[in-house]
Protein backbone atom coordinates (compact mmCIF):
# COMPACT_ATOMS: atom_id res chain seq x y z
CA UNK A 1 0.00 0.00 0.00
CA UNK A 2 1.26 3.47 -0.86
CA UNK A 3 2.08 5.76 2.02
CA UNK A 4 1.60 9.50 2.24
CA UNK A 5 4.43 11.46 3.83
CA UNK A 6 5.34 15.08 4.33
CA UNK A 7 8.12 17.36 5.41
CA UNK A 8 8.39 21.03 6.35
CA UNK A 9 11.17 23.56 6.08
CA UNK A 10 11.75 27.15 7.18
CA UNK A 11 14.41 29.39 5.63
CA UNK A 12 15.19 32.87 6.91
CA UNK A 13 16.37 35.59 4.55
CA UNK A 14 17.37 39.24 4.80
CA UNK A 15 15.52 39.86 1.51
CA UNK A 16 12.01 41.33 1.60
CA UNK A 17 9.19 38.83 1.02
CA UNK A 18 7.83 40.36 -2.24
CA UNK A 19 11.22 40.32 -3.96
CA UNK A 20 12.16 36.83 -2.78
CA UNK A 21 8.77 35.38 -3.76
CA UNK A 22 8.88 36.90 -7.25
CA UNK A 23 12.48 35.78 -7.91
CA UNK A 24 12.66 32.37 -6.21
CA UNK A 25 9.11 31.20 -6.89
CA UNK A 26 7.32 33.04 -9.69
CA UNK A 27 10.31 33.69 -11.95
CA UNK A 28 12.56 30.79 -10.95
CA UNK A 29 12.19 29.25 -14.41
CA UNK A 30 13.99 32.33 -15.77
CA UNK A 31 16.63 32.63 -13.04
CA UNK A 32 17.46 28.96 -12.41
CA UNK A 33 19.46 28.35 -15.59
CA UNK A 34 21.48 31.50 -14.81
CA UNK A 35 21.95 31.06 -11.05
CA UNK A 36 22.05 27.26 -10.82
CA UNK A 37 23.38 26.25 -14.23
CA UNK A 38 25.26 23.34 -12.66
CA UNK A 39 21.85 21.77 -11.89
CA UNK A 40 19.27 23.41 -14.22
CA UNK A 41 20.18 23.28 -17.90
CA UNK A 42 17.03 25.11 -19.03
CA UNK A 43 13.52 25.93 -17.87
CA UNK A 44 10.38 27.38 -19.40
CA UNK A 45 6.61 27.59 -19.17
CA UNK A 46 5.15 24.82 -21.34
CA UNK A 47 1.48 25.64 -20.78
CA UNK A 48 -0.31 28.76 -19.64
CA UNK A 49 0.82 32.24 -18.68
CA UNK A 50 2.33 31.82 -15.19
CA UNK A 51 -1.10 31.88 -13.57
CA UNK A 52 -3.03 29.06 -11.88
CA UNK A 53 -3.11 26.02 -14.15
CA UNK A 54 0.18 26.86 -15.85
CA UNK A 55 2.85 24.18 -16.19
CA UNK A 56 6.57 24.83 -16.26
CA UNK A 57 9.36 22.42 -17.04
CA UNK A 58 12.85 22.31 -15.59
CA UNK A 59 15.49 20.35 -17.53
CA UNK A 60 18.39 19.19 -15.38
CA UNK A 61 22.07 18.53 -15.95
CA UNK A 62 23.70 15.20 -15.14
CA UNK A 63 24.07 16.47 -11.55
CA UNK A 64 20.51 15.27 -10.96
CA UNK A 65 19.31 11.66 -10.95
CA UNK A 66 16.49 12.53 -13.40
CA UNK A 67 16.42 14.56 -16.59
CA UNK A 68 13.45 16.88 -16.02
CA UNK A 69 10.36 17.73 -14.01
CA UNK A 70 7.10 19.47 -14.80
CA UNK A 71 5.06 21.26 -12.17
CA UNK A 72 1.56 22.73 -12.36
CA UNK A 73 0.63 25.84 -10.39
CA UNK A 74 -2.48 24.90 -8.38
CA UNK A 75 -2.91 27.99 -6.20
CA UNK A 76 -1.45 31.48 -6.23
CA UNK A 77 -1.92 34.49 -3.98
CA UNK A 78 0.75 36.94 -5.15
CA UNK A 79 -0.35 39.53 -2.56
CA UNK A 80 0.28 37.09 0.28
CA UNK A 81 3.39 35.55 -1.37
CA UNK A 82 1.90 32.07 -1.36
CA UNK A 83 1.51 29.28 -3.90
CA UNK A 84 0.94 25.57 -4.23
CA UNK A 85 2.25 23.40 -7.05
CA UNK A 86 1.95 19.75 -8.02
CA UNK A 87 4.59 17.64 -9.68
CA UNK A 88 2.96 16.29 -12.85
CA UNK A 89 5.78 14.58 -14.75
CA UNK A 90 9.41 13.56 -14.37
CA UNK A 91 11.42 13.65 -11.15
CA UNK A 92 10.38 10.19 -9.97
CA UNK A 93 6.67 10.46 -10.82
CA UNK A 94 5.48 6.99 -11.76
CA UNK A 95 8.81 5.46 -10.70
CA UNK A 96 8.95 6.11 -6.96
CA UNK A 97 6.35 8.81 -6.35
CA UNK A 98 2.63 8.67 -7.08
CA UNK A 99 1.94 12.32 -6.24
CA UNK A 100 3.85 15.28 -4.81
CA UNK A 101 2.75 18.79 -3.89
CA UNK A 102 4.53 21.77 -2.38
CA UNK A 103 3.01 24.72 -0.57
CA UNK A 104 5.29 27.75 -0.29
CA UNK A 105 4.60 30.88 1.71
CA UNK A 106 7.09 33.74 2.08
CA UNK A 107 6.25 35.79 5.16
CA UNK A 108 7.62 39.27 5.90
CA UNK A 109 9.60 39.71 9.13
CA UNK A 110 9.79 42.79 11.35
CA UNK A 111 13.38 43.50 10.27
CA UNK A 112 12.42 43.80 6.57
CA UNK A 113 13.53 40.29 5.68
CA UNK A 114 11.41 37.18 5.30
CA UNK A 115 10.82 33.60 6.35
CA UNK A 116 10.12 31.00 3.67
CA UNK A 117 7.82 28.22 4.84
CA UNK A 118 7.66 25.09 2.71
CA UNK A 119 5.27 22.18 3.25
CA UNK A 120 5.76 19.24 0.91
CA UNK A 121 3.47 16.23 0.76
CA UNK A 122 4.12 13.16 -1.33
CA UNK A 123 2.70 9.69 -1.83
CA UNK A 124 5.18 6.94 -2.54
CA UNK A 125 4.38 4.04 -4.82
CA UNK A 126 3.93 0.68 -3.05
CA UNK A 127 7.22 -0.86 -1.95
CA UNK A 128 9.22 2.36 -2.27
CA UNK A 129 11.13 3.54 0.78
CA UNK A 130 12.66 6.95 1.41
CA UNK A 131 16.22 7.06 2.65
CA UNK A 132 18.11 10.33 2.34
CA UNK A 133 15.79 11.82 -0.28
CA UNK A 134 14.06 14.14 2.21
CA UNK A 135 17.36 15.65 3.32
CA UNK A 136 18.34 16.09 -0.35
CA UNK A 137 14.98 17.72 -1.14
CA UNK A 138 15.38 20.16 1.76
CA UNK A 139 18.93 20.96 0.63
CA UNK A 140 17.69 21.60 -2.92
CA UNK A 141 14.88 23.91 -1.81
CA UNK A 142 17.24 25.77 0.51
CA UNK A 143 19.77 26.13 -2.33
CA UNK A 144 17.07 27.63 -4.59
CA UNK A 145 16.14 30.31 -2.07
CA UNK A 146 19.74 31.04 -1.09
CA UNK A 147 20.75 31.42 -4.77
CA UNK A 148 17.86 33.82 -5.35
CA UNK A 149 18.74 35.64 -2.12
CA UNK A 150 22.39 36.08 -3.18
CA UNK A 151 21.26 37.39 -6.57
CA UNK A 152 18.83 39.85 -4.99
CA UNK A 153 21.38 41.10 -2.44
CA UNK A 154 23.91 41.63 -5.25
CA UNK A 155 21.25 43.31 -7.43
CA UNK A 156 19.23 45.57 -5.09
CA UNK A 157 17.13 46.97 -7.96
CA UNK A 158 16.02 43.55 -9.24
CA UNK A 159 12.44 42.40 -8.63
CA UNK A 160 11.33 45.60 -6.91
Amino acid sequence: MASTNSWTLEITSPVAAPRLFRAAVMDWHTLAPKLASHVVASAHIVQGDARVGSVRQFNFTSAMPFGFMKERLEFLDADKFECKSTLVEGSGIGVAIETATSHIKVEPTADGGSVVKVDSTYKLLPGVEVKDEIAKAKESVTAIFKAAEAFLVANPDAYN
